[in-house]
């Protein structure tokens, strides 16, 4: 599933969390099957979801796969038990899922994707995905890092999970904008698993089979907490992160503005994981028995060092 560039206002339902063909007024319970909680991006995405899913008077099962694709399969089946009303599914990776999709849509169980798309044959197996623009994400990295490096730099790029589809947009998107550059080049690149610690561990590896003669000018990593811990390993060979290396990320969390307000990290790009209300207002506009849309794309923006310190106030994850 790749991203569209035209973003589409979802409809507010009237239910409060109740189909409105019940004469009864049971609340509506929604199965959420999340990817894991790997990054502080990951966990606020799941507060936004229960917390909206609360003030709605829904009731959530939720199950966190932890990053195995297969648990999180059984999740689905687990709900399709549970005689659940609807769907939510964060997919780890985008293929695999295709079998499983098929039992829930004979169940006529509604599915929403939130925040990562799945690559299936047919695509009525889902009803809409809410989802930043992972490609443009990627590219607008990678025109800022020109920018501040006048089109050179030797690139270390930290990946997310393999297979998912952020990891394998924000790695297009990048490659894409790099190609307008013939002096930007990425000369590493591997997964960080989208966590800090695999970040640090990557990052490590890379700076010890570095060629003195020609270092990196650059990190670019599929999220923040990737480049926080490639911070970590950079500052521990000796190098200053915001000086000998310029680093760039995605996502936006609070941890990212406050390394740039130390100035060790120089741009974020920001991906909200706030889609709680966009995805309920599509779990009610379903039950309603309304039309939603195939695709809803969550606007980015950027934001580097120089306003990290205006704008930290104003995270909420």
């Amino acid at each position: 599933m790749r991203a569209s560039a035209l973003p589409v206002l979802l409809l507010l339902a009237t239910a409060c969390g109740e189909r409105p063909d019940r004469a009864t007024s049971k609340p509506v319970t929604i199965g959420f099957s999340q990817a894991g909680a790997e990054s502080a991006w990951r966990t606020a995405e799941t507060r936004s979801i229960l917390d909206e899913a609360k003030s709605r008077g829904m009731v959530v099962k939720f199950a966190d796969a932890q990053g195995d694709p297969e648990k999180q399969q059984q999740a689905l089946r687990s709900f399709l038990l549970q005689r659940v009303d609807a769907i939510l599914l964060a997919p780890i990776v985008e293929t695999g899922f295709e079998p499983v999709l098929r039992e829930v849509r004979a169940a006529k169980i509604p599915v929403v994707l939130v925040d990562r798309g799945v690559r299936v044959a047919d695509e009525g197996l889902y009803a809409t995905l809410i989802a930043a623009d992972f490609v443009a994400e990627g590219r607008a990295a990678a025109a800022w890092l020109a920018q501040r490096l006048g089109g050179n730099a030797r690139i270390a790029e930290l990946q997310g999970t393999t297979g998912s589809s952020p990891a394998l947009d924000r790695a297009r998107g990048f490659a894409e904008e790099l190609a307008k550059y013939p002096g930007m080049k990425v000369v590493k690149s591997q997964s960080g698993d989208f966590t800090r610690a695999r970040g640090k561990e990557v990052m490590e590896a890379f700076l010890k089979a570095e060629d003195p003669a020609q270092p990196f000018t650059a990190v670019y990593a599929h999220n923040d907490d990737m480049a926080l811990g490639a911070i970590q390993a950079i500052e521990a060979a000796g190098r200053k992160p915001g000086q000998d290396l310029v680093v760039v990320s995605i996502d936006g969390v609070r941890g990212a503005f406050e390394a740039m307000v130390r100035g060790q990290l120089d741009a974020t790009v920001e991906c909200s994981p706030l889609l709680g209300p966009l995805a309920l207002d599509a779990v009610q506009q379903i039950l309603a028995g309304r039309p939603v849309a195939r695709r809803h794309v969550v606007p980015l923006r950027v934001f580097p060092k120089e306003q990290a310190a205006a704008e930290l106030p104003n995270r909420r994850y």
